[in-house]
């Protein structure tokens, strides 16, 4: 007797390893999945604009990057005491104009450089529903709390999706994973969300269609609306995905999308990892400092894999040791 639907996912022709270079943009599912792989030792370029939920305002984020753009003071707007501006998340916001700017410019370049210099870019999209400046017709990719008559609320249609992440395309050289949020959007009415996810949904299929030698789809949605169809894998606010499902997702993620050999990796610097977290209850006994030794050896032994903080959390150990 089955008690769950569980998705089958093909493994990928060109999968991942260690050596590719990886950058994820768009919604906070797409963080949630960067901070996994980065916990692996992927290298990773995790949202370097901030969470961005429409394909309008990821495309033109990879636009922005790729062309060098630059932010200037004249485009910032005050929010509780500090600076703004409607291209970016308030994370990367500043007490002072000249703060905010310097914060702003440097992730543009950490994103172009990641973007230049990228293998593989997964993007998750969040919503078709955007938000124009009435201003200037721009979409906004953060609305910071500015009163509704500012903007104008507008779903995106398929074509327009599509075009989005053909620009995106055209702005790049690396493969695209493409994911669809299993984040609902309950603030735009469960009607309107559901159809959101399915222009997105449908959109991202003609895309992957179009361009199957580059990009694959990954069903990160489906898996949470099927697999894990049970409020016991959503966070409080009955939205969110939890960290058990997450894992499971990143899980599934790494079983189509990874080779063998960093599969295989993977379970090694897992273990170095949880050992550097490890707080022994007597750092200054023999047992320990031979521990501390063992892994310094198992870390000379992956090679291609960064364990620099690792290696030196355990050195530090040893010191103390003497």
């Amino acid at each position: 007797m089955k008690f769950r639907t569980e998705i089958a996912i093909a493994p990928w022709h060109t999968p991942l390893d260690h050596s590719h270079r990886i950058v994820s943009l768009g919604s906070c599912f797409a963080t949630n999945i960067a901070e996994r792989l980065d916990e692996r030792k992927f290298h990773i370029c995790a949202s370097p604009t901030g969470i961005l939920f429409n394909p309008a305002s990821i495309a033109v984020a990879v636009r922005d990057m790729v062309e060098g753009r630059s932010v200037t003071t004249r485009e910032l707007i005050t929010l509780d005491d500090s600076y703004v501006s409607y291209r970016f998340h308030s994370a990367l916001s500043g007490s002072t104009a000249e703060e905010a700017v310097a914060r702003m410019n440097a992730a543009m370049e950490r994103g172009r450089e990641a973007i230049v210099n990228a293998d593989v870019m997964i993007v998750t999209l969040g919503t078709a529903w955007v938000y124009r400046l009435r201003t200037t017709g721009e979409v906004v990719a953060n609305c910071h709390r500015q009163p509704q008559h500012t903007f104008r609320r507008e779903l995106l249609g398929i074509g327009e999706i599509v075009e989005c992440l053909e620009d995106i395309l055209r702005h790049t050289s690396c493969r695209m994973i493409l994911t669809l949020s299993p984040v609902r959007h309950i603030g735009e009415g469960m009607e309107d969300n559901s159809l959101s996810k399915a222009l997105l949904r449908v959109a991202i299929d003609e895309v992957a269609r179009r361009h199957a030698e580059r990009v694959v789809y990954f069903p990160s949605y489906e898996i949470m609306m099927d697999d894990l169809r049970d409020y016991r894998f959503y966070a409080d606010d009955l939205v969110h995905p939890t960290k058990m499902a997450v894992d499971y997702i990143a899980e599934r993620f790494f079983d189509v999308a990874l080779t063998k050999e960093s599969k295989m990796l993977i379970s090694k610097i897992e273990d170095v990892v949880r050992a550097a977290r490890h707080r022994p209850s007597n750092p200054t006994s023999a047992a320990y400092r031979e521990f501390c030794q063992r892994q310094i050896a198992a870390i000379d032994n992956l090679d291609g894999v960064d364990l620099s903080e690792e290696r030196a959390h355990f050195e530090s150990m040893l010191q103390i040791n003497l």
